[in-house]
């Protein structure tokens, strides 16, 4: 059965939804089964290498909050995230584009690298204050994995995956997928939103029962409910 999850490196409920996910496959009786592949979804494509606001800054600004509400909104994230056994720093988080990193991670799915590339760039950017733009600090991130360091200057130098980022990107837009993280089964059924792991228990039984390949149809009364996620209109 595949399985593939939509996210940006930049979204807080996708960090808690990996982690939820993994709670649920653990549960599953056909782990072993399970292809889990993630793709490409960039919540805010025109962002900059750096922004030069302050995370708090940015939210308040767009989204026309007062810097104490941002702080109870991150407060509140950030407890939800340890109850999931993740440290989110959102004082010292760098905001940037996100689309190199995505690259990074098509690059080690090439060496068999791919979740521990996804789980070190959500450490980076949400626990550590790194800026995931920057080509050095993506090149070591990546060697920390296993993909060589070589390779990965290669592909931050040139346009390489960058189609392959954009592709995830379009089939995410055909299949009205609008917030993440998003799961999907067999391209036949998906869940969005960081969800409770014995409701992805269930959505990952109901994708097993019906295993053919299908357009992607998001499930909704009687399947299984949204969760928080990430939007271009926020989180």
């Amino acid at each position: 059965m595949q399985l593939e999850i939509w996210s940006d490196i930049a979204c807080p409920w996708c960090y808690v939804g990996k982690r939820r996910m993994e709670a649920a496959l653990a549960q599953f009786e056909h782990r072993d089964d399970v292809e889990v592949t993630w793709r490409s979804f960039e919540l805010d494509p025109t962002a900059p290498t750096e922004r030069e606001v302050s995370h708090a800054e940015l939210i308040a600004a767009k989204y026309g909050r007062t810097l104490e509400e941002v702080a109870a909104m991150d407060a509140h994230l950030t407890g939800v995230a340890a109850a999931d056994g993740l440290e989110m720093n959102f004082a010292r988080l760098r905001s940037g584009n996100t689309f190199d990193g995505h690259r990074l991670v098509h690059l080690a799915a090439a060496h068999g690298r791919q979740d521990a590339m996804k789980e070190r760039l959500f450490r980076a950017y949400f626990t550590e204050g790194a800026l995931v733009s920057d080509h050095e600090t993506l090149i070591a991130l990546a060697e920390e994995v296993g993909v060589p360091a070589g390779e990965a200057r290669e592909v931050l130098m040139t346009e390489r995956y960058a189609d392959d980022v954009r592709d995830d990107e379009r089939t995410a837009q055909a299949a009205g997928i609008s917030a993440v993280p998003c799961f999907v089964i067999d391209r036949k059924f998906g869940a969005s939103g960081a969800q409770d792991p014995q409701v992805l228990v269930e959505f990952l039984r109901h994708g097993w029962a019906q295993r053919e390949p299908a357009p992607i149809t998001m499930m909704g009364d009687g399947g299984v409910a949204e969760g928080d996620a990430c939007g271009p209109e926020g989180c």
